[in-house]
């Protein structure tokens, strides 16, 4: 389809076309969350089931999007929208908490909120997957936000006198990475853990990142 229809103007009901249009486009988001992170996937579900689901039309349906594609991509850019959300309000109640207190509030926000329905788990970690190079670019692209806050968390430790003044993107990456792959391969059911146990896992590993290096094994701290 080479554009989207034009969507109705006016009140009806109390409502003016703008809320109406916004009601709409909830309800088509509300529909594809359930729909894409539980049965049938995204790859299982049609416009016409994704309509029925919500309520609504599919002429309804191109009035507010072009592709099926465009749902995923709103749908994970809400999902990390939330979980930002989580993290920022952690982070403030975290200040003044020494480091390793405030990275596992932090990150523990993150989780609870990203793991706090199975549906966004998928849309987070498998649904977003492999679609398109242009999710594949969203999907880098958000990873980079998440790996900017990590290193702006560490750059702060540091000047604090908590954490070593070092380049922390390499490790911030393959930090993400590991949630990636194993928040992944605990939805598919390939880990044989709880969420807690993975969770703890994953704050262990962020400590270790953010822990000053005379602290490491090895380091001057441990040869005294």
């Amino acid at each position: 389809m080479a554009g989207r229809l034009k969507a109705p103007t006016g009140r009806y009901g109390g409502k003016s076309a703008e809320q109406r249009q916004a009601e709409r486009r909830g309800r088509f988001l509300d529909a594809a969350l359930r729909s894409f992170g539980g049965a049938p996937g995204y790859r299982g579900t049609t416009v016409a089931s994704l309509s029925e689901a919500a309520g609504l039309s599919t002429r309804q349906f191109y009035e507010e999007f072009r592709t099926l594609e465009d749902v995923l991509a709103e749908l994970h850019l809400q999902v990390n929208a939330w979980a930002e959300e989580a993290v920022m309000a952690a982070a403030v109640a975290a200040e003044g908490r020494p480091l390793a207190e405030r990275a596992a509030a932090i990150f523990r926000a993150y989780a609870a909120n990203v793991t706090s329905d199975p549906c966004r788990i998928r849309i987070t970690f498998v649904e977003i997957v492999g679609v398109s190079p242009r999710l594949d670019e969203q999907r880098l692209a958000r990873r980079a936000r998440w790996i900017d806050l990590i290193c702006a968390e560490a750059t702060a430790a540091a000047a604090r006198g908590e954490g070593a003044p070092r380049d922390y993107r390499l490790a911030a990456t393959a930090f993400i990475g590991s949630v990636n792959g194993l928040l992944h391969d605990w939805s598919a059911g390939w880990v044989d853990a709880t969420l807690d146990e993975v969770v703890d896992e994953l704050v262990r590993q962020l400590l270790d990142i953010l822990r000053p290096r005379e602290q490491e094994p090895g380091g001057p701290r441990s040869a005294q």
